[in-house]
């Protein structure tokens, strides 16, 4: 049975009253004089912002070998002992893929009119481009797109965020092989056949950057694989190999991208982009060497995926460095990225500072290596923290990050569409927790940072929290919880906090209002 969402404002901030300390009742009276403002710059959004919640695959569905689907390497990473921090994995999840009707009826109560999700590769195609298509997982995600266009909500489907078949890391280790380029064209050409009559959005992968990082340099995630300088994988090489993968999950795009180019865009009329993890670093200092490391921090971190697709070549910052260790690439690719994506994804959570390793030495084993381009990021400066703490250890609230990060876009890839596909509050699992209150300001400040960036000319067009449910969050397990509704991992009940209240009162004010008033 699910608790209905509050639908009275007034009633969630005499929650946030009774239950909030002194120093929240401070911060109370900032925020409403910070929303006083706000209302009376009059901003509203574009009527066809899209407002919206996020999940994924491995993380929500659960329904671990059903209807066809074969294992897929998390399904091997999580059974691994001492990989997830509470010995977890996500064969059930929150169970999305049977429950999900009640999850959409939840998000249509929100009154958001997008939902992001991504597909699971494995579901689809369990052998890759050798084996058939599991047209069980195929009817599967068509009904749950068909139950989400019913609620009048739009599809932003991603093709694969972080899981791959087990199949293609056996057959020649995944994505330190070109092959895995055909086999990701023809798993994107079955999900463009398949569903893209009815997907109006389109992106290839979920923060590439983030997997290629931990899966090949530090060795946290599948397929686990480092140098011992830098964690205690028996296999692997932390200089190259993250470069290899990196390459080969950018031509991997480029293929799809220009695969739906030139065979279904046309009729279908739909965009396509690519998702990235981003963190906003300041320098450390005013020094010339720490503002040139803020910069190399951003290039080894994000703009290695973005410059290839937008503009045919690595950063420059990382070619000074890396030099002949970056891989080539091909005239078709080149080719291919003169129209390599339609817009940007931007998943912003926290900020770090930057400071050089280059002309400055750094303590042993902190970072800042060559190939992290000899720049060493920490939250922390003179021992304060870059914004607020949280109970997560990567993750500190600073909203001028989300400003600065969308500015930054804005600017070097010349005002190509961008969307928040993701922007949440995590704290440690400590019980229940549905009065919020810090979620309810993190997401009230962060989206205040969003439209002062549009403000300024930001062509930003969506919003999409993380997340609807707490769910299995990677290596983490169950130990964080991100959600707007509660889960109770025994019974799977989902609860409301009083952050979807809060949501949902927002969207009405920006989406419900100006839609009453346009009908008058």
């Amino acid at each position: 049975m699910y608790i209905s969402v509050c639908p009275l404002w007034i009633l969630c901030f005499i929650i946030i009253t009774l239950v909030s300390s002194s120093s929240s009742t401070i911060w109370y009276e900032d925020h409403v004089s910070l929303r006083e403002i706000n209302t009376q710059e009059n901003f509203s959004f574009p009527k066809d912002f899209l407002f919206g919640t996020a999940s994924f695959a491995y993380q929500y569905e659960g329904a671990y070998l059903t209807d066809g689907k074969t294992l897929s390497n998390w399904d091997v990473f999580t059974s691994i002992p001492g990989k997830i921090a509470d010995g977890t994995h996500g064969k059930v999840a929150v169970d999305h893929y049977h429950r999900y009707p009640e999850d959409l009826d939840l998000m249509h109560d929100l009154g958001v009119n997008s939902y992001r999700f991504s597909l699971s590769w494995a579901r689809i195609l369990p052998k890759g481009r050798l084996g058939d298509v599991n047209m069980e997982g195929i009817d599967h995600y068509n009904r749950m797109i068909n139950a989400i266009l019913k609620r009048g909500m739009e599809p932003f489907v991603t093709l694969t965020h972080y899981d791959i078949p087990q199949e293609l890391e056996l057959r020649y280790k995944s994505w330190l092989s070109p092959q895995i380029r055909e086999d990701f064209e023809h798993y994107a050409a079955i999900c463009f056949r398949h569903f893209g009559n009815r997907v109006k959005f389109w992106s290839t992968f979920n923060e590439p950057n983030v997997q290629v990082i931990l899966g090949y340099r530090k060795g946290t995630y599948p397929p686990s694989r480092c140098s011992k300088t830098f964690a205690n994988c028996t296999r692997g090489g932390s200089d190259i190999e993250p470069l290899v993968a990196a390459h080969n999950i950018i031509r991997s795009h480029l293929a799809a991208v220009n695969l739906y180019r030139t065979k279904f865009q046309e009729d279908q009329r739909g965009k396509i982009g690519i998702v990235m993890n981003t963190i906003w670093f300041e320098p450390v200092s005013d020094s010339l060497a720490d503002s040139l490391a803020a910069e190399r921090a951003q290039a080894f971190y994000l703009t290695w995926f973005l410059d290839p697709v937008v503009f045919g070549r690595y950063p420059r910052e990382m070619k000074d460095i890396l030099g002949e260790d970056l891989p080539e690439f091909t005239k078709d690719d080149l080719k291919s990225s003169k129209n390599g994506l339609d817009f940007i994804g931007i998943n912003q959570y926290t900020s770090r500072y930057a400071k050089d390793c280059l002309h400055t030495a750094c303590e042993p084993g902190q970072g800042g290596s060559r190939a992290e381009g000899f720049v060493y990021s920490n939250a922390l400066k003179t021992g304060l923290p870059l914004g607020e703490r949280t109970g997560v250890n990567w993750f500190n609230v600073y909203p001028q990050g989300m400003e600065e990060m969308l500015m930054y876009a804005t600017e070097r890839y010349r005002n190509i569409p961008l969307y928040v596909t993701e922007n949440g509050f995590g704290e440690n699992d400590t019980g229940v927790l549905l009065n919020d209150y810090r979620r309810v300001k993190f997401m009230s400040n962060y989206l205040d940072a969003l439209k002062r960036a549009m403000r300024k000319g930001a062509d930003v067009r969506g919003y999409f929290t993380w997340s609807l449910l707490d769910n299995f969050e990677w290596i983490s397990g169950y130990t964080i919880r991100f959600g707007m509704y509660h889960v109770d991992f025994d019974t799977l009940e989902r609860t409301p906090r009083l952050s979807a209240s809060w949501y949902k009162n927002f969207i009405f004010k920006n989406v419900g209002q100006r839609r009453d008033d346009d009908d008058a």
